[in-house]
């Protein structure tokens, strides 16, 4: 029986803005033969965070239309560091840490991928498990003869990193990576390989590799680099990286990120971040537009993401505290507030200062700008607090001489600033 795909996974790509450029053939073969395609995650860190998001989705595309995912958990590549996109050279992890790590985004990946199907179960594979089996001498004498020096010049990882210095290490990475495709493909019939558009000289490395050794044909699909709407780079909010792991970014502040983002960003990220339908899409955007003050796509988006990455109460647990939190208007609420949701207070930036300052004779300006840099000098916190911009607890400072004293501390521990509208700051004050 002839292969039938759910959908086209490349058409599908193309009008979801997750498409940058294939190798020829590609559709074809992904629309004439059930595909083996891979991703490679380093596990540079313990979790993976939304800059990771994308190629997840790639892989549960890839198994929804029909097609065998595999995940690549980099083991032996974490331990070199990928110099695609990077300025200076990453730091090396030990063993221990990298073994750690790759248990955390096993752990992970297994949330978002069918492992247990019988007709196109996903797989994870370490490239850990071939290399440390292969002596330096083997790889080169195997691999290292059939690239040229002027192929792996010629690659934008590379020449890019020339000026300010590449090691050799990070040099023969893209060899490393390309030969992953070639053990994968030989050993795995795994003929495809999947990234994002800083990933394709490393791709197209491993496609060269298994020309010259197999005289195979391979392929690759790559996706853009997302951004915001500014051109600045996505999956970062101000206080770092947005984890994929509620330890490291909370639920609440995870569901507050997709809240938060412009509205030219919703109508993108709609169809990257989430699996409705063409005509779901359409809809809802349509029905944003009517009036965007509503922020129904960011509500939405913010829903699906977040049911998806965590769970669908999770998600609801994240909405009831985020109208707790935002419906605060008074000292007396916050006092009742539980101390889990006054950790989820701060949108932007939090602060910890001594307790002594509410008896050092400061005022409202030397906390704001001195102690908190909330603002960057008193005369821009004077002008806010002219304008009726500033809050303190709830209550509009209109003099800016005002004097810091222990009753400001509510809960007996903290102090909150609004900065215009949006911006919330938390002062915790400790002994």
């Amino acid at each position: 029986m002839s292969f039938q795909p759910k959908y086209n996974f490349i058409e599908e790509l193309k009008w979801r803005h997750l498409f940058h450029q294939a190798t020829p053939k590609t559709e074809e073969r992904l629309n004439t033969k059930k595909t083996k395609g891979y991703i490679g995650f380093d596990p540079t860190a313990d979790s993976l965070h939304i800059g990771n998001f994308v190629p997840i989705i790639l892989l549960m595309h890839l198994q929804r239309a029909g097609h065998q995912p595999y995940a690549l958990v980099g083991g032996a590549t974490g331990m070199v560091g990928d110099p695609s996109g990077k300025k200076a050279e990453r730091q090396f992890l030990n063993e221990e840490v990298l073994r750690h790590n790759q248990t955390c985004v096993h752990q992970q990946l297994e949330k978002f991928l069918d492992f247990k199907t019988k007709i196109n179960p996903a797989k994870l594979v370490n490239n850990y498990d071939w290399f440390s089996k292969m002596g330096f001498l083997d790889f080169i004498r195997d691999i290292g003869k059939h690239i040229s020096i002027s192929y792996m010049m010629s690659k934008d990882s590379v020449k890019n990193r020339l000026d300010t210095g590449l090691s050799f290490t990070e040099f023969t990475y893209q060899m490393v990576q390309g030969y992953d495709f070639y053990h994968l493909y030989k050993n795995e019939n795994c003929v495809l390989q999947l990234g994002g558009s800083d990933q394709w000289g490393n791709i197209t490395t491993g496609i060269e590799i298994i020309r010259r050794k197999l005289h195979d044909e391979s392929f690759a699909c790559t996706a853009p680099l997302i951004t915001k709407a500014d051109g600045s780079k996505f999956g970062k909010s101000e206080s770092g990286n947005i984890w994929l792991d509620e330890n490291k970014t909370s639920v609440y502040n995870f569901y507050q990120f997709w809240l938060n983002i412009s509205d030219e960003d919703a109508q993108r990220y709609v169809k990257i971040f989430t699996f409705l339908s063409n005509d779901e899409i359409k809809a809802k955007i349509e029905k944003h537009q009517q009036n965007p003050g509503l922020r129904k796509l960011q509500k939405l988006i913010a829903q699906e993401v977040t049911s998806l990455v965590h769970s669908p109460s999770s998600f609801e647990k994240a909405k009831s505290d985020s109208e707790i939190i935002f419906g605060l208007n008074s000292q007396e609420q916050f006092e009742q507030l539980a101390d889990e949701l006054v950790k989820e207070i701060q949108t932007k930036e939090s602060f910890v200062i001594s307790k002594n300052i509410l008896h050092s004779g400061d005022n409202v300006l030397d906390l704001m700008v001195e102690h908190t840099q909330i603002f960057s000098s008193k005369g821009e916190a004077k002008r806010m607090i002219k304008s009726g911009g500033v809050k303190i607890n709830f209550e509009k400072i209109v003099d800016e001489e005002m004097k810091l004293l222990p009753q400001l501390a509510m809960k007996n521990k903290y102090i909150l600033i609004n900065k215009g509208k949006k911006n919330k700051y938390l002062v915790k004050l400790e002994e």
